[in-house]
């Protein structure tokens, strides 16, 4: 006789609460986002934690942050979500369109790119382009991709590899840190700071700091760690900290006041960002016209 055991998977409505509450850090903010209330939020939340026997979130008066383990579920649950969106979208594709689907980090589809979609939506309306968001390098022999932004020194086998952009790395913060009590008008009034971080770049703040000649140590401090740069920089705006931030990421955030850069020590990246795409498809109309666009948009962006 053959048994079979299947995990017993929780809640949809709570892992829906709990990627939105885990991404905006705030569970007003999921609550909009999903058409529910604050409390359907939080009630959906405490019960994917008992079934799951795990805390999400640690909850204090005006900050949520996310647990050691939450920090290692979400980038897991976003990648569900999103390939559960692309699969409907492909069920439901209305016929005629030209499909280009488009792979990146989601901080910088949601800092840089889907901002500037628009324009190009508007230039090639024949042409429906869906952002498949992701941390892992894409296999493009795997996975449905036509083109993606990669960082890196633009060596890839098999791949068409074209310069997109550069960026530069530098601290930034809330306007509201640099009014509070604790200055925050030299590298040095770092030591009195929360330094944010992210796993993806663990070694930036040491690199950071020794370009500005200050104790490495300071990188050992007390402070807060995110998988996503998105989260770290949203953390910033909020004022839990201070992040390191990467030029496309912080622009437009920069332009509106949320953040400010308190320093003028910048560490210039040694890799960039890249559009890349097997040689053999380089050259389809849609890719080679997203690619020119992409290129375009980012010179523009840094004239």
């Amino acid at each position: 006789m053959i048994f079979v055991v299947r995990s017993r998977l929780p809640s949809l409505n709570g892992l829906r609460a709990f990627e939105a509450a885990a991404r905006h850090l705030s569970f007003t903010r999921a609550a909009a986002e999903l058409n529910v209330t604050q409390t359907a939020i939080s009630h959906q939340v405490r019960r994917l934690e008992e079934q799951l026997g795990l805390r999400l979130f640690v909850r204090r008066q005006r900050t949520l942050l996310l647990t050691r383990e939450a920090q290692q579920y979400l980038p897991a649950v976003s990648a569900a979500f999103a390939d559960l969106r692309l699969a409907m979208d492909r069920l439901l594709r209305p016929d005629g369109k030209t499909v280009l689907t488009v792979s990146c980090l989601p901080s910088l589809a949601a800092k840089w790119l889907v901002p500037r979609l628009a324009a190009f939506q508007q230039g090639h309306p024949d042409i429906e382009v869906r952002i498949a968001t992701s941390m892992h390098v894409v296999d493009f022999r795997r996975e449905e991709i036509d083109l993606a932004i990669r960082y890196g020194s633009g060596r890839w086998s098999g791949l068409r590899a074209d310069w997109l952009m550069a960026e530069d790395v530098f601290p930034v913060c809330s306007p509201a840190l640099l009014a509070g009590d604790r200055p925050l008008g030299r590298p040095e009034d770092l030591v009195h700071h929360t330094l944010l971080h992210v796993n993806l770049y663990p070694d930036e703040w040491l690199s950071w700091l020794t370009a500005a000649r200050l104790p490495t140590k300071l990188a050992a401090g007390p402070g807060l760690t995110f998988d996503l740069g998105l989260m770290a920089l949203q953390a910033a705006i909020d004022g839990l900290g201070v992040a390191l931030g990467r030029t496309p990421f912080v622009e437009a955030d920069i332009a509106a006041g949320r953040l400010v850069a308190p320093f003028d020590v910048v560490l210039p990246s040694k890799a960039g960002f890249y559009v890349v795409a097997p040689e053999q498809t380089a050259n389809r109309p849609k890719i080679a016209q997203f690619r020119d666009w992409l290129i375009a948009a980012a010179v523009v962006a840094d004239p």
